[in-house]
C-alpha cells in the first residue's frame, strides 16, 4: 500500500503504517490535505489487522512540523471566511482527539522543529522518539493566538509550573528538557530514522527498537531554573505572574529576561493561556478540545491574531499593536467570554 498525495505520503510497510508529512518547503506546516490525509490513514490502519503500529515523520530534515498553516487561516479570516477557517480547526482538533485515544501504538519520529500543530499530531500519541535536533515550542502567544491542539490538556499535567511557563512565554526547549518533562518518551540517535522504520515494519516492539537506538540526551538545562519557574509561574493569573517577575527582575536575570519577553506578547493571548492551564488540568482530552474550539471561535473574530500574523509573518516588522496594548488594560469579562459555550460546540465521532 502506498498513497501519495503531494503534501502527505501514506504507506504500509509490513506491520507498520507510515505517514510522512511532505511540505518541507513550509517546514511541514499542516494544511487541509494533511489533516484529512492523516485522519483517513489512521482510520484505515485502525481496521487493518496486519498493521500493528503507526509511525509519523516529517520530510526534509529541518522540521517534523512547525505548526498549522497560520498564514492561510489569517487570509481566510481577513476575507470574511471565518467559518472555513473554523472548519479546518474543527477537523484538526478531532484528529488530535483520535490520536490521543488511538488503540494501536502511535510513534512520532521527531527531529527538528516540533511546534504548534506539529505538537498536536505527535505529543498525544503513545511514543515520541526525539532525535538530537529536536526543538519544541508552543509559541502562539507571540502571534496573538493561544496554545491549542491539546496543549490545554497536556501542559497542565507537566510537573510543577513548567506547563504554565511554556504556555505563557512560548519558550523553546531542546531534547534534554523534553525528556525530563515527558514531552518526549525516548531519546534516539540522529540519522537512524530509516533503520527504526524498518525494525517497526518487521514487527519489533517499539520499546525494543527505541532501546536499540537510544541516545543520551544529557542533562536538562531547565532543571537549574525549576525553582524560579515555580516561584514566578505558580501564580493564579497573568497579572500575578507579571508582578512576581517584576519583583524579581532587578536581582534575577531569569526574571528580567522572561518579563521582557512576555511584555512583547499579546496580553489577551497570555491571559487566555493562563486560564486554559487552570481549567485544563481537570478536563478530559475531549473536554479540553471543546474548550479550545470555543476559544478559537472567538479569536477568529478578534483583532490580535490578525495583527500578530501581520507583524511577525507577513510584514515582519515585529511591531504588533495589540488590543489591549497593556496587561493592566485587560477586561476579565472579555477574557472569560472566550470560554463560553457555543451554539454548536465541537462534537466527536463515536468511532
Amino acid at each position: 500500500m502506498r498513497i501519495e498525495s503531494g503534501d502527505i505520503l501514506v504507506e504500509k510497510r509490513g506491520h507498520l503504517g507510515l505517514v510522512t508529512l511532505n511540505r518541507p518547503q513550509a517546514l511541514n506546516a499542516l494544511n487541509d490535505a494533511m489533516v484529512d490525509g492523516l485522519q483517513a490513514a489512521l482510520d484505515a490502519f485502525r481496521v487493518d489487522d496486519e498493521v500493528t503500529c503507526v509511525a509519523i515523520r516529517g520530510a526534509g530534515g529541518k522540521a517534523f512540523c512547525a505548526g498549522g498553516d497560520i498564514r492561510l487561516m489569517h487570509d481566510l479570516g481577513r476575507a470574511g471566511k471565518q467559518e472555513v477557517a473554523l472548519d479546518f480547526w474543527a477537523r484538526e482538533y478531532r484528529l488530535n482527539t483520535v490520536i490521543q485515544a488511538y488503540p494501536k501504538p502511535y510513534v512520532a519520529l521527531l527531529d527538528g522543529i516540533v511546534m504548534g500543530g506539529g505538537v498536536g499530531v505527535s505529543l498525544h500519541g503513545r511514543y515520541r522518539l526525539a532525535g538530537p535536533n529536536y526543538l519544541f515550542a508552543m509559541p502562539e502567544v507571540g502571534i496573538g493566538f493561544f496554545p491549542d491542539v491539546g496543549a490545554s490538556y497536556a501542559l497542565p499535567r507537566l510537573k510543577g509550573a513548567y506547563g504554565m511557563y511554556l504556555a505563557m512565554t512560548g519558550a523553546r526547549i531542546r531534547r534534554a528538557d523534553a525528556m525530563m518533562l515527558g514531552l518526549a518518551t525516548h531519546s534516539v540517535k540522529g540519522g537512524a530514522e530509516e533503520e527504526i522504520i524498518a525494525a517497526l515494519a518487521a514487527g519489533e516492539a517499539v520499546e525494543t527498537v527505541a532501546a536499540r537506538f537510544a541516545d543520551d540526551a544529557g542533562p536538562a538545562p531547565l532543571v537549574a531554573q525549576e525553582a524560579k519557574i515555580e516561584q514566578y509561574f505558580l501564580q493564579g493569573s497573568l497579572t500575578a505572574v507579571i508582578e512576581a517577575l517584576g519583583d524579581g527582575a532587578e536581582e534575577d536575570p531569569f526574571a528580567a529576561e522572561t518579563l521582557a519577553g512576555m511584555l512583547k506578547r499579546s496580553p489577551m493571548s497570555m491571559a487566555l493561556a493562563a486560564e486554559q492551564m487552570k481549567r485544563g488540568r481537570d478536563m478530559t482530552f475531549p473536554e479540553a478540545m471543546v474548550m479550545e474550539f470555543r476559544i478559537v471561535s472567538r479569536i477568529v473574530h478578534g483583532h490580535d491574531f490578525y495583527e500578530g500574523v501581520r507583524a511577525l509573518i507577513i510584514d515582519k516588522d515585529n511591531k504588533p499593536v495589540w488590543q489591549p496594548a497593556k496587561i493592566a488594560d485587560l477586561d476579565e469579562a472579555a477574557v472569560l467570554a472566550h470560554f463560553a459555550a457555543l451554539p454548536n460546540d465541537l462534537t466527536f465521532s463515536k468511532a
